[in-house]
């Protein structure tokens, strides 16, 4: 499921579902399930352990916010959905709109795609100015409530009814109660509703991993007010490192260096610039050596592996309780799947919550939303399961797909119209089936025809394509 393939947000869809829908996490994911719930439901409750900034401060709690982030295609427009003029916001609040098809210069397979032929909005910000200008429409809304600095504990659960019927919390030194006719787990990686469950009398979920030990790293550095260059070299066998150059608020550019398979970047200026030296493209480096460092540090975020857990094939499920974003599944980050994926994860919510009633509601998500992280998944483990030491369950046809994928890429560095397929898909517009459709299947695998009709075989260990 893609952008292309769901339903669009309707606000008029959801009648009403319920009294008290609780929250249990302030991030994108969780602020996002609260909009839709909030058509729904009387009043909506926000749980957030850490305190929330007034502004685009960095929030001790998402660890990975420093970080550089992508928002794809499908995370813009549905957000723009649910909260009209979002655009216009994130501009407003110092971001950045770039065409995605010239302006976004993507280094893979030993050169740099081909412009695309028409053009792509991309919105460049850090982390924490989207989850603020998220936040602050989500906070307008009249039923909803934010509770900073409150700390989840329990689930409220009737052994009797086997449903959740709300939530504990610690707010200081204060215990409290709060009941719900639904709680929405958006608590990420360190969710504890697996083992919840498996203390309760429910089977646990199947938990796939695929191990992939990256390392990133990102600092910002000094930006020109005219100068918006976007850089991204992936990582890609048998090259383990990565970097990024995003342009982002307050004139910065946030640099990301990533190294798969335990090779990863230093956390030291002169270890950073060698790493950025290290690259398939000198643009990266050169922006380091020649534009200062706004932060004092280099924030470093271990990603040990792609995680799903596996909701859909259970048979029973408390009744009363949702799981989302990166607490249902989380991806190799350098993909910037994360945030789109939690927004699209909202919408099937919404969807569900128009035409579901009863202790089916969870079940019907989790079969619903499994489709758009089988998409995400697909695209991410394709790409990882390209290095050897990659190891965990892949699915089937993965390495084929993998294969095609790469011939694809190396054919996009000269051919526009390729550029442009890719992009819909990698911004989870399109499917990744609409990358085998025959007109686009024939451009991938036709020959090269050389001068005196020889056939010529593009290598992937191509050298690479230097720039200025």
């Amino acid at each position: 499921m893609t952008l292309s393939t769901v339903r669009r947000y309707q606000s008029g869809r959801v009648q009403q579902v319920g009294e008290h829908a609780a929250v249990i996490g302030g991030s994108l994911a969780g602020l996002c399930a609260a909009r839709v719930l909030a058509n729904g439901y009387d009043t909506v409750t926000i749980i957030e352990k850490d305190s929330l900034p007034d502004d685009s401060s960095f929030r001790r709690g998402v660890p990975q916010g420093p970080q550089v982030h992508a928002l794809q295609e499908a995370g813009r427009a549905t957000l723009e959905d649910l909260f009209p003029g979002f655009g216009e916001d994130i501009i407003s609040a110092g971001g950045l709109l770039i065409d995605g098809a010239s302006d976004f210069k993507f280094y893979d397979e030993g050169g740099f795609l081909a412009d695309g032929t028409k053009r792509f909005p991309m919105y460049f910000a850090t982390r924490p100015l989207f989850e603020h200008v998220i936040r602050r429409r989500v906070a307008s809304l009249k039923n909803v409530e934010l509770k900073p600095g409150c700390q989840f504990t329990d689930y409220l659960f009737d052994s009797e009814t086997m449903t959740i019927q709300g939530i504990a919390v610690r707010e200081g030194s204060d215990r409290k109660r709060i009941a719900a006719d639904l709680v929405v787990d958006a608590t990420g990686r360190t969710s504890r509703t697996p083992t919840w469950l498996d203390n309760h009398g429910f089977d646990a979920p199947d938990i796939d991993e695929v191990q992939i030990n990256l390392g990133y790293c990102t600092t910002a550095i000094r930006r020109p007010p005219d100068d918006r260059q976007t850089f991204f070299a992936a990582a890609s066998p048998p090259r383990t490192r990565g970097g990024a150059a995003f342009p982002v608020e307050d004139n910065r550019w946030l640099v990301n260096l990533h190294g798969m398979n335990g090779d990863h970047p230093p956390t030291d200026p002169e270890g950073f610039a060698d790493f950025a030296a290290s690259l398939p493209i000198p643009q990266i480096h050169r922006l380091i050596e020649t534009h200062p460092q706004v932060w004092q540090d280099i924030e470093f975020y271990p990603f040990p592996s792609n995680r799903r857990v596996r909701y859909e094939n259970l048979d029973r499920f408390p009744d009363g309780l949702i799981v989302l974003g990166d607490a249902i599944a989380s991806f190799n980050p350098i993909y910037g799947q994360g945030m789109s994926v939690a927004v699209l994860e909202a919408l099937v919510l919404h969807h569900v919550l128009a035409s579901v009633r009863g202790p089916n509601l969870a079940l019907a998500f989790f079969d619903r939303v499994q489709t758009i992280i089988d998409t995400a998944w697909t695209m991410a483990i394709g790409a990882d399961v390209q290095f050897p030491e990659t190891t965990g369950p892949t699915p089937p046809g993965t390495r084929m797909f993998a294969w095609y994928l790469s011939r694809l890429t190396r054919k996009a560095h000269s051919d526009a119209e390729l550029r442009d397929a890719l992009a819909h898909v990698a911004s989870m517009e399109h499917p990744p089936t609409r990358l085998l459709r025959p007109g686009v299947a024939w451009r991938v695998l036709k020959p090269e025809i050389l001068r005196g009709g020889h056939t010529s075989h593009v290598s992937s260990k191509a050298e690479p394509r230097r720039t200025s």
